[in-house]
């Protein structure tokens, strides 16, 4: 498979590198700590994103927790964390100008970085999380 593949007839982004959950969240557990944000279909459902409310960092949050708050003109949803640990940065500059999540949801638009409790979180690889959003 390439390095990125295409997930349906949208094209949109699965990059082959992270690890997925149900909820659209994408997480990069090579990174120490782990970089933590919502998948380009995400970011694509929502539409632009208006405000986007960030934990402190220092919180100490379980996995299935609703840690951040993204406002689009359609919808307010929670971004669920699929992983448990302690939230060691934010990404102000999302937080900031929270078209920067839909400009490039896996780069620049990450939310959070993460010290994980749990070495091996249950998570999707991109070819199981591109089932998913096909």
């Amino acid at each position: 498979m390439s390095e990125e593949q295409s997930a349906n007839a949208q094209n949109l982004e699965v990059p082959e590198h992270l690890e997925y959950s149900e909820d659209h969240v994408w997480i990069d557990t090579s990174a120490s700590p782990a970089v933590v944000g919502v998948t380009e279909y995400a970011q694509d459902q929502l539409g632009d994103l208006v405000f986007v409310d960030l934990p402190e960092t220092g919180t100490h949050i379980e996995a299935g927790d609703e840690v951040v708050e993204l406002e689009s003109a359609k919808a307010v949803e929670p971004l669920v964390s699929p992983v448990a640990g302690t939230i060691r940065y934010v990404n102000r500059e999302a937080s900031d100008d929270p078209s920067v999540i839909n400009n490039d949801p896996y780069g620049e638009g990450w939310i959070f970085k993460i010290e994980l409790d749990d070495d091996e979180p249950d998570l999707l690889s991109a070819e199981e999380y591109a089932k998913i959003i096909e």
